[in-house]
């Protein structure tokens, strides 16, 4: 299929109500001397998306989506420097100028084109490897959440860790964990298939949380360990809350040893009661995690170094052709883990 190019339009989803969407095109502008157009390869689905999806946007009108986006620089305008045509890119979401990509901006990333306004290298995109297969590139976004999370941490090469789910966070973190050298990492989740990618993509054991004693496991794993007043507990240094569910805040809370630190990414729903006798009696530490204020383009070229062992966190890639079934899949409890849309080259 031959294109017009340079394109006068947009084609993307929009969210029109509750578990209502639809495909719009949107002209548009042209390539102004700050400005870079972007022809988008691939695009996650993450939970903000889902969000949106399952509550009609933002209630201020249709909601253009996606903002994990990686694709092919088309045009730059004459002032945009270290970025050129051709070149394979990530982009920043946060970076627009009216609004998040995908939460707010007049663009969202699951589209065939997006221009990015003001752009400069670095700071709205940044070049990846064009080795990196495009579904791949579109984990830079989540993968810099993760980043964050272990840069909030601390983590010290020889530490042990714990992640609390599987999902593509908490895979992602275990990811980075294993990368900044600590020496044992254990997943927990619920779901059979996810532990499974959590030893593909190098975990060093699994829990399953239905079936397994968690506290007892991570004793067996990393030792034994107390708190300030003697009492036993895992010898577990890290522990990272990726599923934002209660049962997490009790595992830290029951096995957690003297000094033990928590980071929480994963978004909770409801209110948690802590008790702060016990938080004393661990001298704990619980740190949270938002977002990724420095760390969007530092994992890029980790991400491009190591993007095998961070291939797997794709468990569905689904051409755009086929773009509701991609999102009725993300709507479905259980359905998928990552869905990744992609959209053809053209020629």
């Amino acid at each position: 299929m031959t294109i017009a190019f340079p394109p006068t339009a947009s084609t993307g989803v929009y969210v029109t109500g509750p578990e209502q969407w639809e495909t719009r095109t949107i002209p548009l502008p042209s390539i102004g001397p700050r400005d870079v157009l972007v022809r988008i390869r691939a695009c996650g689905v993450c939970g903000t998306d889902v969000g949106y999806l399952r509550e009609g946007g933002m209630g201020s009108g249709p909601l253009p989506i996606g903002h994990e986006a990686a694709g092919v620089v088309a045009a730059v305008g004459a002032d945009v420097t270290g970025i050129a045509p051709d070149d394979h890119v990530v982009v920043n979401p946060m970076a627009a100028p009216d609004g998040t990509i995908g939460s707010g901006s007049r663009y969202g990333a699951i589209a065939d084109w997006i221009v990015l306004h003001d752009a400069e290298a670095n700071r709205a995109l940044h070049r990846i490897d064009p080795a990196v297969p495009f579904a791949v590139a579109a984990l830079n976004e989540p993968m810099a959440v993760a980043k964050h999370l272990t840069n909030q941490l601390g983590v010290k090469a020889g530490e042990t860790a714990v992640v609390f789910g599987a999902g593509p966070i908490g895979l992602g973190t275990a990811i980075w964990l294993k990368l900044a050298g600590l020496a044992h990492v254990v997943v927990v989740d619920v779901v059979a298939r996810r532990l499974q990618t959590a030893l593909a993509v190098g975990a060093d054991a699994v829990v399953d949380a239905t079936t397994d004693d968690v506290g007892a496991r991570l004793a067996q794993l990393h030792g034994p360990g107390t708190n300030v007043v003697g009492a036993p507990r895992a010898g577990t240094d890290v522990y990272v809350d990726a599923a934002g569910h209660e049962s997490v805040i009790t595992a830290f809370l029951d096995n957690g040893k003297q000094g033990a630190r928590l980071g929480i990414v994963g978004m909770h729903h409801a209110p948690v009661n802590v008790d702060l006798r016990r938080f004393l009696a661990g001298e704990l530490r619980m740190v949270a995690s938002v977002g990724y204020p420095t760390e969007i383009f530092q994992v890029t070229d980790d991400l491009a170094r190591h993007w095998r062992r961070f291939a797997p966190l794709v468990s569905d890639e689904i051409d755009v052709a086929d773009v509701d079934r991609a999102l009725r899949l993300t709507l479905t409890p259980g359905g998928a883990d990552k869905v990744v849309i992609t959209f053809p080259e053209h020629v």
